[in-house]
């Protein structure tokens, strides 16, 4: 009985094993177009979660650098506060979202767009660069806000109108190199970048002679008084149509105090009107 029964098992399995490959294949031939849209989607999702990593990493590194500190009371701080947003946020995010456009062009690769492909290289090139530009920039505007501060407060003795240009000079001076060096980081041409720079410069030369003559002048005709000395503090002098005694001497300007009043006067004045001191 078993020699019978063995040659018919053999054929039954084997019709078995044939019947079930063909199964499975079509099941899975419908889910093939599929393959390059899921991987897509797998790689934004990891795009995502690298990009959400990377701007939470950023964040800490900058707040243990203490940039919020430094930042703190920046024009620049103050209007981005108002979209709700920070300086730190804004550096943070700016890496996160580099690493999730990486990723974006890397999964539409994925899906055989022709055009992206074509410009993978190129993108891959730029996109560094656009980072650089964008975080010097931000940089700049942060930096020559506090230039500006900084120049404000060095100068806040100093009782001249003119003097009030300096701190936005310096800081929209700052912000304007600052863009440059942006400019240059994405490829704008070189040459272009020096005749805007010479330009620059140029107007704010001439702008400067105009705007601070008085200043200059002033500024002049005090060295020249600290270096002489023809009248000094306690003397009671006549500058002008303004008599008193004088109280300070700086480079700008005359400190001279009259019945209970302090008059400035700029020093280009002393030589301009002359000065008359009394002998007691």
């Amino acid at each position: 009985m078993c020699g019978v029964l063995a040659p018919a098992t053999a054929p039954a399995l084997s019709v078995s094993l044939s019947s079930t490959v063909p199964v499975q294949s079509d099941v899975l031939v419908p889910f093939v177009p599929f393959l390059p849209l899921a991987l897509f989607g797998l790689i934004l999702l990891v795009g995502a979660a690298v990009s959400y990593a990377l701007i939470s990493f950023n964040r800490r590194l900058l707040e243990r650098l203490g940039v919020p500190e430094s930042v703190e009371g920046t024009a620049f701080e103050r209007s981005v506060r108002r979209f709700g947003v920070s300086t730190v946020t804004i550096l943070a995010r700016l890496g996160g979202y580099l690493a999730f456009v990486v990723f974006v062009v890397l999964g539409l690769t994925t899906l055989g767009v022709d055009s992206v492909t074509a410009v993978w290289p190129a993108v891959a090139a730029f996109l560094p660069r656009l980072f650089v530009a964008a975080i010097v920039f931000v940089v700049g505007l942060i930096v020559g806000d506090k230039v500006g501060l900084l120049v404000d407060e060095r100068l806040r003795g100093v009782k001249l109108p003119e003097v009030g240009l300096l701190p936005s000079l310096a800081k929209w001076s700052t912000v304007y190199v600052a863009a440059l060096i942006a400019l240059a980081q994405i490829g704008v041409a070189t040459t272009a970048l020096v005749v805007l720079l010479a330009g620059y410069l140029a107007s704010v030369i001439v702008v400067g002679a105009v705007a601070f003559r008085d200043l200059l002048a002033s500024g002049s005709a005090g060295l020249y008084l600290l270096l002489t000395e023809p009248y000094a503090i306690g003397d009671r002098v006549r500058i002008g149509d303004v008599e008193g005694v004088v109280q300070e001497v700086d480079v700008f300007a005359t400190y001279v105090e009259s019945d209970e009043e302090v008059y400035l006067v700029p020093n280009r004045r002393a030589l301009t009107d002359g000065v008359a001191r009394k002998l007691d």
